[in-house]
């Protein structure tokens, strides 16, 4: 089999970099009726139109706004998480670890798009700092992957712990009406413990009190950013 040569390598990273930013990654193919119809506030949302509508119909104009902001705060995180897993696959030596780095992207990369698509329904636009945000996570995917691999995978399960936590605040904060946007939450939600799970079980270690303290804080200020711009 032909091993992709370093310019290969580079030329792959940069078009998925590319797609990722511009809104048009390769999924792993879960469209976003599906994710709607296997969670119960999904599946209601998707019935009863008439009622709720891609919009509800009852949102006032500041809960719209705050579905909108909640989703593009979403949409961001997954921007970072395609750049932080792309970093550690480049990073890495172990081409098994490489390949599930990779694998774990690609699931992420649904959603990327479902976030995008509900971005869409509500009228809202992207961050216009996706690029610094995929770049300054694809910066630290690398870092992460010089501590060794424990180290890396620990990073991975911390990232997707502290993102769990994230969605949660997101499921309170969301409007009551909004529930399109509370069955793709969940959905991502469900994904995310799974990723975890995943990479603590391949042999991550549990991070530093510090590390973890100081990865909260660039979550903190990430979503406060992404908020507005």
């Amino acid at each position: 089999m032909r091993r992709n040569s370093p310019t290969d390598e580079a030329l792959g990273l940069l078009g998925r970099a590319l797609a990722t930013v511009a809104g048009a990654p390769q999924t792993g193919q879960r469209p976003l009726t599906a994710v709607l119809t296997a969670h119960p506030v999904g599946a209601f949302a998707e019935v009863a139109p008439a009622v709720l509508g891609s919009v509800p119909a009852q949102s006032s104009a500041t809960e719209r706004a705050e579905s909108i902001a909640l989703m593009r705060i979403n949409h961001v995180g997954e921007i970072c998480a395609q750049g932080l897993y792309e970093g550690q696959a480049l990073a890495t030596q172990n081409p098994a670890l490489k390949a599930e780095f990779r694998q774990i992207a690609l699931e992420e990369a649904d959603h990327l798009s479902w976030t995008a698509q509900r971005l869409g329904e509500l009228g809202g636009r992207p961050s216009l700092l996706n690029p610094l945000w995929y770049a300054g996570s694809l910066a630290m995917g690398v870092l992460a992957s010089r501590g060794g691999d424990s180290l890396s995978l620990g990073f991975m399960a911390e990232t997707e712990r502290q993102v769990e936590h994230h969605l949660d605040r997101h499921l309170v904060l969301l409007p009551v009406a909004d529930l399109r946007s509370r069955a793709i939450l969940m959905a991502m939600r469900d994904d995310e413990i799974a990723h975890g799970a995943r990479a603590m079980a391949a042999g991550g270690a549990t991070l530093p009190r510090p590390l973890r303290w100081a990865m909260r804080l660039v979550s903190r200020f990430m979503t406060g950013t992404a908020r507005y711009i």
